[in-house]
């Protein structure tokens, strides 16, 4: 008999691959959300533990779900909840507000084994079988197959995109439009002038250094524009996704209109 690895690691290769890769960030606490985001077909989920409710147990049935299933699950986590998350079997996490190189750097040692890294080691847990994977296997294993993805959401973070990018370590990077656009003064317009530029511009230089970049894309209009500048790896959100259907199917079963929402 052959039992499955806990940690799938196939993300790493897929962000080198230069093909797009589609995937969904569900902020809602749910093993079936993230069963039903693999079986319509998204290759990675992103469990948001930066705005979700899962609580570490809730978590880590998230992942489980996600490896019987066959979609990659990343996690957006705070630097303090990485080695737990880890431990529990992510395929990679994503990490919010990087904004220099020394920033990468330190989110590096964070994440990989010593030799790269200052991950403390531990087999007890579910990414090494809760014993049934230990030692070198499982730290090589989670040195290569686990990716490293750091976001970009403020002005700093545009201005040393480049060097945060060539960090030896760092797989992908993300630009978080909503936040970025916050910063620069913009509110939620993020597809104002000013921030679509620096948008464009952080993309571009990811790409320049040979490395995968990243953004919310909503459609395929986005999908096509951002790909121009050189992104791959493209997120949608569940909870709009599912909005927009229950609009619809409210619509659709008599009401002239969805009803206004007030903020």
């Amino acid at each position: 008999m052959t039992i499955q690895h806990p940690i799938d690691d196939r993300l790493p290769a897929l962000l080198r691959s230069g093909n797009p890769l589609r995937g969904i960030f569900t902020a809602l606490p749910s093993p079936a959300i993230v069963e039903m985001c693999a079986y319509a077909g998204f290759t990675f989920v992103i469990i948001d533990n930066e705005h979700g409710a899962a609580d570490f147990e809730t978590t880590e049935h998230m992942l489980r779900a996600a490896r019987a299933t066959g979609i990659l699950p990343v996690v957006r986590c705070f630097l303090e909840d990485i080695p737990r998350v880890l431990d529990m079997g992510a395929s990679g996490v994503q990490v919010p507000m990087i904004e220099t190189a020394d920033d990468a750097r330190d989110l590096v040692q964070r994440v990989r084994y010593p030799g790269t890294g200052r991950r403390g080691s531990a087999f007890s847990g579910r990414a090494a079988g809760y014993g049934a994977f230990p030692g070198a296997g499982h730290t090589a294993r989670s040195n290569d197959g686990v990716a490293l993805i750091a976001m970009i959401e403020t002005p700093e973070g545009v201005r040393n995109v480049a060097e945060i990018a060539a960090v030896p370590g760092i797989d992908a990077v993300f630009v978080g439009p909503n936040d970025l656009a916050h910063a620069m003064g913009h509110g939620n317009d993020w597809k104002a002038p000013a921030v679509a530029t620096a948008i464009e511009q952080t993309l571009r230089a990811i790409d320049a250094a040979g490395k995968c970049g990243g953004i919310i894309a909503l459609g395929v209009e986005d999908e096509n524009l951002y790909g121009g500048f050189g992104a791959r790896y493209f997120a949608t959100v569940a909870t709009s996704v599912i909005t927009q259907a229950l609009r619809q199917a409210a619509t659709a079963g008599g009401q002239t209109q969805a009803p206004a929402l007030r903020y």
